[in-house]
């Protein structure tokens, strides 16, 4: 089964919500590891909510009770190109195995895909 997912993010709107949390609101969505690969680049870190958002579409489950903003890894590859991958647990529980992420800025918004086998 194949299965795709897309959101897109005002990256304004994240900048709102980052000036008035910071810290406190990237540790909401996001590892220690994946806050230092975004490098406080407000760009990255919205690419990052969206391609999050993205995978729970693709799955079919949404962000809530079932599937966490911290059960979604983003990591770069050798090329710097970003990949996203579930726990393990999740995976199992949720039948998905492979992912793919595409991740893109225009303006002032952030779009990313994510295709999840």
């Amino acid at each position: 089964m194949i299965k795709i997912g897309i959101d897109i993010i005002a990256i304004t709107r994240i900048q709102k919500i980052y000036n008035k949390h910071s810290q406190k609101f990237l540790e909401r969505f996001l590892s220690q590891e994946e806050i230092l690969l975004t490098r406080n680049n407000i760009q990255t870190i919205a690419g990052f909510w969206a391609a999050k958002e993205a995978c729970s579409k693709a799955i079919g489950t949404g962000i809530g009770a079932e599937l966490g903003f911290l059960d979604i890894h983003i990591s770069k590859n050798s090329k710097n190109a970003p990949m996203i991958h579930l726990q393990k647990d999740k995976k199992l529980a949720l039948g998905f195995q492979d992912f793919s992420l595409s991740i893109t800025h225009d303006g002032n918004f952030a779009i990313a895909v994510v295709v999840a086998k």
